[in-house]
């Protein structure tokens, strides 16, 4: 019986004791970081005259949308296309049709890459987010001229290159 009354009073005391221990720790820390790259996308609308009768100078206007990562410069350049940056070709097999590019809507300054007197767009990043896009509008003229006029009936085209540096 001795045992029996010894054995709640043994295990009591083992379960103070084992409270009272403690387990060694080591702590250390970790470092945590993030680099936000430099980067840009870019979209653009297609730019469409529309039907050309030979009786005036046509005119339109197409959208590039620019998103930059926060703070990013970038600048938008256009290919000369078929032709060349003074006279921009649209093409229905080998016939042509001359029209041209430019960043304001009084028509002066032929969007290009820079260089030969033709002029870029630019800015800075608001973030690449969609509600942060910039929107440059690209101006096409398709003059009413005598080149112009004595094209050959015919679906005309070009394809233009949109490169943002950054």
């Amino acid at each position: 019986m001795r045992l029996i009354a010894l054995a709640p009073a043994v295990a009591g005391v083992l379960m103070v004791a084992a409270g009272t221990a403690s387990a060694a720790t080591k702590s250390t820390t970790m470092s945590v970081s993030a680099t936000v790259a430099a980067t840009c996308n870019i979209s653009a609308e297609n730019l469409a005259f529309g039907d050309y009768d030979a009786t005036a100078t046509l005119t339109s206007d197409a959208d590039i949308t620019v998103r930059c990562s926060n703070g990013t410069p970038y600048t938008v350049k256009l290919s000369a296309g078929g032709g060349s940056f003074a006279q921009r070709l649209l093409a229905s097999g080998s016939d042509t049709l001359q029209y041209n590019l430019f960043t304001a809507a009084n028509l002066q300054n032929i969007w290009g890459d820079g260089s030969g007197n033709t002029g870029t767009m630019g800015g800075s990043g608001l973030g690449l987010s969609t509600n942060k896009a910039i929107t440059h509008v690209v101006y096409g003229q398709l003059p009413n001229s005598a080149f112009n006029q004595d094209a050959p009936t015919g679906n005309y085209t070009d394809t233009v290159t949109v490169t943002v540096e950054y």
